[in-house]
């Protein structure tokens, strides 16, 4: 399958005319028509119903052209930040994290990286779950973790960030949000939102809290699933502080206890551009510089 045939199955389906479509595409129908044969030979289906009137899709003609619309669009943008790339940097460097606030100075790391290094460009990815494993792939060049994720990953650096700790999560209107340090007697009679993925040393605190038989808790699906039962006055919960995104729409009041996490930036070990090291001597100047910062 070509690119110009992709082309000229799309625009048939969207014309339902041979002729009307071999116009629009500045070919003539012969040929277009004979490229819509090789087409359907080749994925073994008939894509259209031919008949006096022009063409139809078949169902499966219908289905395979959503799919083909789509790949369309993504080959375009693929081919246009092609040309991005190639006319202004000669590398990249790639970060994959699972919320754009997990590092939370990657914007003005890249700000002063680019005055260093004009013709690198640092890329974000973002992946909620399955970081880790597009990393392990050499799909990224770096990814955001936990240090307990790295033990015994090979082939792999580890680059120390921050260290953050656990906070509470309450309405702004919540008597807890006036408190400076949240404490587990807060909780007694409240409900809090448990599960979603919690990394182990929040799981530790909930079970431990759960355990006291004086809090309720109900389980979420995820971090985003929770935050919205908080919005809605369903209990609070408790979260790492590298998923605060800093909006205001919370209060996010340090909780109480011994547990924290020891976040991460993990590297390819055979990896050793300049370039790379120098992003990282950045983004670790920042965080070292603001060590007052809340995380």
């Amino acid at each position: 399958m070509t690119t110009k045939q992709i082309d000229y199955c799309v625009e048939l389906a969207h014309t339902l005319n041979f002729s009307r479509a071999a116009d629009n595409l500045f070919v003539s129908q012969p040929t277009f028509s004979y490229q819509i044969k090789l087409l359907e030979e080749e994925v073994g289906f008939a894509i259209f119903e031919r008949s006096g009137k022009g063409a139809a899709l078949t169902p499966a003609g219908a289905q395979f052209v959503s799919f083909l619309t789509g790949m369309r669009q993504d080959l375009k943008r693929a081919i246009e930040q092609g040309q991005n790339y190639s006319a202004t940097y000669r590398d990249s460097i790639s970060i994959c994290m699972m919320v754009r606030q997990a590092v939370y100075f990657l914007p003005e790391a890249m700000r002063v990286f680019a005055g260093q290094m004009p013709d690198v460009q640092i890329v974000p990815l973002f992946q909620y779950e399955n970081s880790m494993e597009t990393f392990l792939r050499n799909e990224a060049d770096l990814v955001f973790a936990l240090k307990e994720q790295t033990r015994q990953l090979p082939g792999v650096r580890v680059h120390d960030l921050f260290e953050s700790r656990i906070y509470l999560i309450a309405q702004k209107a919540d008597p807890l949000a006036q408190k400076n340090l949240a404490t587990e007697e807060d909780l007694y009679g409240r409900t809090l939102m448990v599960g979603g993925g919690s990394p182990a040393a929040l799981k530790a605190v909930q079970h431990r809290l759960i355990a006291t038989d004086r809090i309720r808790y109900f389980n979420s699906a995820d971090h985003d699933t929770t935050l919205t039962n908080v919005a809605a006055g369903r209990g609070v919960c408790l979260a790492p502080g590298f998923l605060n995104d800093h909006s205001g729409q919370f209060a996010w009041i340090p909780f109480d206890c011994k547990e924290t996490f020891s976040c991460v930036l993990c590297s390819h070990k055979e990896d050793n551009r300049p370039s790379l090291s120098a992003f990282l001597t950045v983004l670790k100047g920042l965080y070292d510089s603001t060590m007052a910062f809340p995380m």
